[in-house]
């Protein structure tokens, strides 16, 4: 097991450019099996869950070369497997999405349970409601998920998600291009992600109206072709970025970013005290801010809370949560989408910071509270890189076990954090401090 030892104290100062969005890289993997053209992605994050999709694709029979650091050629005319393999899929969330790329192009696929982070019960049932409501079929063999599509293939509808759920959107919308007809798409979700794979759809020839709303036509083709697509920056990455500067008090510049995406994460970083300014596609972060928590009219408490795109995004709400230990004040977070989110935060406490959990889905936050060095595990992606903004300002040493979570959301990030300042060492197969 690897560890990360971090002495804390030290400002994170100067420039970096964001890595690929990882929830974006993750479903167009997939959709290159939507064709037998070769497909070469650009920018694409050397992650941990990456490499296990880019291993799933392999398996399941598609030609693969890595052509650089972070541009990869996926050849799926080779593709002789249906049936997703269960050891891997177990490593990572998105397997699933190979569901819909495989039931569009070869009529069948057999899904078995996907594994990725324990925040709370994510459900199937849209990602199942889109296969049928294309005309599929689903059943379940011995705990996997069988799928079969009619034998004229899949047949375009319009349909009602139950919830904008962005893998099912994914999902959806990969069947729905391979699916010849208008197909359209209602209360689907609209993060910057899946608008990247909705871009990438109309390169490789199925046009998409709506990109960007919760209701998306798809003009689906019978054929799919190959191109080259560059993977858009991770705005959740940049959000990390930018509350690690905060909490150490460094100044730090973000290049190459989008700024439409960073909208509301700006917005609700500045009601915890984070002030941030656009200089072109680059977000700088001022050095040594004083953060105070902006409250609502009539001096009530404010509320952090995620939801559907555009709202906060749920993935920064561990985040947000570690930034307002460090600002002035009080702050309700609430974090609708998943039960399990907020059950880090003893960590938090143990370091030092004032937290109360109402409930599974909030927590108030008084701060700032100066934190300490202590020995922790990270549980899932967030929670990690929560844990390592406070590593990164207490004081004293802090050791993070488990950091094969971080590692699946955030590249190479003690190098890159090392770059700004940040006394940070990677430790193999040693024992975490007594």
């Amino acid at each position: 097991m690897e560890k990360f030892v971090i002495e804390g104290g030290v400002p994170l100062s100067g420039t970096i450019t964001p890595s690929a969005n990882k929830n974006g890289a993750l479903p167009i993997l997939a959709a290159c099996l939507l064709t037998e053209d070769q497909v070469i992605l650009r920018n694409v994050p050397r992650i941990a869950d990456v490499e296990a999709m880019v291993t799933l694709l392999g398996t399941l029979g598609a030609g693969v070369e890595w052509l650089g650091p972070a541009e990869v050629a996926i050849d799926a005319s080779t593709v002789d497997r249906n049936d997703v393999d269960p050891d891997l899929a177990e490593r990572i969330r998105a397997s699933f999405l190979l569901g819909g790329p495989l039931l569009a192009r070869f009529g069948h696929a057999r899904m078995p349970p996907p594994g990725g982070d324990v925040i709370g019960r994510r459900r199937l049932d849209p990602h199942l409601d889109a296969f049928r409501a294309l005309g599929g079929t689903v059943e379940l063999d011995h705990g996997e998920i069988v799928l079969d599509a009619p034998a004229l293939g899949l047949r375009p509808c319009d349909f009602l998600m139950d919830e904008p759920s962005v893998m099912a959107t994914e999902n959806a919308l990969m069947a729905a291009a391979l699916t010849r007809g208008t197909t359209v798409i209602r209360n689907a979700a609209s993060e910057p992600h899946v608008q990247d794979l909705a871009r990438m759809l109309q390169s490789m020839g199925a046009p998409i109206d709506g990109i960007g709303s919760n209701v998306m036509t798809v003009h689906g083709q019978g054929r799919l072709r190959g191109c080259t697509h560059d993977i858009a920056p991770d705005h959740i990455e940049i959000g990390s970025f930018m509350a690690l500067a905060a909490v150490t008090g460094g100044e730090l510049v973000v290049k190459d970013t989008v700024p439409d995406d960073l909208r509301m994460i700006r917005l609700v970083f500045a009601r915890l005290g984070l002030r941030t300014e656009l200089s072109g596609r680059d977000v700088i972060v001022p050095g040594q801010q004083e953060l105070v928590i902006r409250n609502d009219l009539g001096d009530h408490k404010p509320k952090v809370e995620d939801g559907p795109w555009p709202a906060f995004p749920a993935d920064l709400t561990s985040i947000a949560l570690a930034l307002a230990t460090q600002s002035r004040g009080s702050v309700i977070i609430h974090e609708k989408m998943f039960e399990n989110r907020l059950f880090f935060t003893d960590k938090l406490v143990n370091m030092g910071a004032e937290i109360i959990i109402c409930d599974p889905h909030r927590a108030i936050v008084d701060g700032p509270r100066p934190l300490r060095g202590a020995r922790v595990e990270s549980p899932d992606i967030r929670a990690g890189m929560a844990m390592l903004m406070a590593a990164l300002c207490a004081d004293g040493t802090t050791e993070i076990g488990n950091i094969r979570q971080i590692d699946r959301g955030y590249e190479r990030i003690d190098e890159r954090l090392r770059e700004l300042g940040a006394r940070i060492t990677r430790l193999e197969d040693a024992p975490l401090m007594a």
